[in-house]
């Protein structure tokens, strides 16, 4: 609060300190202004992983929209179809966490109160096509996310989902008319779901092997997208196998004490300094949290310090691990080895599964971007016998914009890569509880 009043509530005590609420902080959910007010928002500004990727394109006639529907995040593309160029871009949270971090929290809320989440996407998306449209005309809106998104989107019903061994028979492409999803368009493009996989994989993968170009390489490679829902997929030209994994909210800062998002004032490094830590804060101002890649990066560094053990014990007596203001308890630690362990044991499964010993691993999605190889390969998230590692930015996106822009070849792309895709359901491995325990093992 800059300016004007907004009076304290029990609420807002009750997670901001008493400096903090001095110094002007409010909960914007629980605020009441009494009067003119002036507020300032830039702190909790948070950076979404777009993709702006040069890429061919088939020259087509006006406008198109390629859209990232994340569980957190949401990506809207606007794309001259004649050149690829990215015209505009808006990205937003998705609305739909308020009522749930991950994607079995949604599907929950969807049983419970059907068409709350339905209505929520589709009026937001709507309202981000509308803005970067601004009254131009469009040809086309492709649509990449994965199955949950894609059944909440489509009004698919989500209760197959909801237990073991999590198949719907709903993975097919939909498509709607701008205004069945009542969109205030200048124009009635058709509106188009990709595919889903099978299981928890859906479109977002099958957008991540068209751009990461799995499906053509003439030896393995994995993809690991590295989000609430992690996605893992192994293959090359001839096969690919994919699964799922409930990695939880860890990786975005979700279920962790002073976790946020990557944006400003979240630590997003931690170095080991002498007998202590070094901590980076984007935007260079104080702590207010830390991200996924700050976790991880604290992890290794405790680690290395002694301060913490590989099963994951805060050693010495500690209550926490401080860092430059803001702390990591016990629960956060195994918060972090449950996402690290889903992740990880399921990569194992899948490339004993391939054959594929030492796969060139790329690493999808805002985490996957920012994380420091060492520090991942220190708590054993990214495997020591993976070969080349490299980050491979917006996947779902990228793919999603390459299929927008090549409609000749996009059926044939996308069947193709669905016939040679195999679903794994980890869930129905026995061996699969074993790997996750033991590679919840830090190191």
């Amino acid at each position: 609060m800059v300016e004007g009043e907004a009076p304290v509530t029990a609420e807002m005590r009750a997670v901001l300190s008493a400096e903090e609420l001095a110094d002007g902080w409010r909960l914007a959910c629980r605020a009441e202004a009494r009067g003119p007010v002036a507020v300032e928002i830039d702190q909790w500004s948070v950076h979404v992983l777009t993709d702006e990727t040069r890429l061919a394109v088939e020259p087509g006639e006006g406008f198109g929209i390629a859209i990232d529907l994340g569980t957190t995040t949401l990506v809207v593309q606007l794309v001259d179809l004649e050149s690829g160029e990215i015209v505009a871009v808006e990205t937003a949270l998705n609305p739909q966490a308020r009522y749930g971090a991950d994607v079995m929290s949604r599907v929950q809320f969807e049983l419970e109160q059907p068409g709350v989440l339905r209505r929520l996407i589709r009026r937001s998306l709507g309202g981000m096509v509308a803005s970067v449209a601004a009254s131009r005309a469009l040809g086309e809106v492709l649509i990449a996310g994965n199955t949950v998104m894609h059944h909440l989107f489509c009004g698919e019903n989500v209760e197959p989902l909801s237990h073991v061994p999590f198949r719907s028979p709903a993975l097919a492409g939909r498509c709607f008319a701008a205004k069945d999803l009542e969109w205030d368009l200048a124009s009635e493009p058709a509106v188009r779901f990709l595919p889903c996989v099978g299981g928890f994989v859906g479109s977002d993968l099958l957008a991540g092997l068209v751009a990461t170009g799995i499906g053509e390489s003439d030896t393995p490679l994995a993809l690991l997208d590295l989000g609430t829902n992690g996605e893992i997929a192994v293959g090359c030209r001839d096969w690919v196998r994919c699964a799922s994994t409930a990695a939880g909210p860890a990786f975005e800062g979700g279920r962790i004490r002073d976790g946020m998002r990557a944006g400003a004032g979240a630590i997003d490094r931690v170095s080991r300094d002498g007998d202590g830590l070094r901590c980076h804060v984007i935007g260079g101002s104080e702590a207010r949290g830390i991200c996924g890649s700050g976790l991880v990066d604290a992890a290794a560094a405790a680690l290395e310090l002694g301060w913490i053990d590989e099963r994951g014990r805060l050693t010495g007596g500690r209550a926490a691990i401080p860092l430059d203001g803001v702390s990591l308890v016990q629960s956060d630690i195994r918060e972090l080895q449950l996402a690290k362990g889903a992740i990880r044991a399921g990569f194992d499964i899948l490339a004993r599964e391939c054959g594929a010993t030492r796969p060139r691993l790329l690493l999808a999605g805002a985490f996957g971007n920012y994380i420091r190889t060492e520090s991942g390969r220190r708590i054993g998230l990214v495997p020591a016998e993976a070969g080349d590692v490299k980050p491979a930015g917006n996947t779902a996106l990228r793919g999603t914009r390459m299929l927008l822009l090549t409609p000749s070849r996009r059926d044939a792309m996308v069947e193709g890569l669905l016939r040679r895709t195999r679903h794994i359901e980890l869930a129905a491995i026995p061996e699969f509880q074993e790997a996750f325990v033991e590679r919840m093992r830090l190191g």
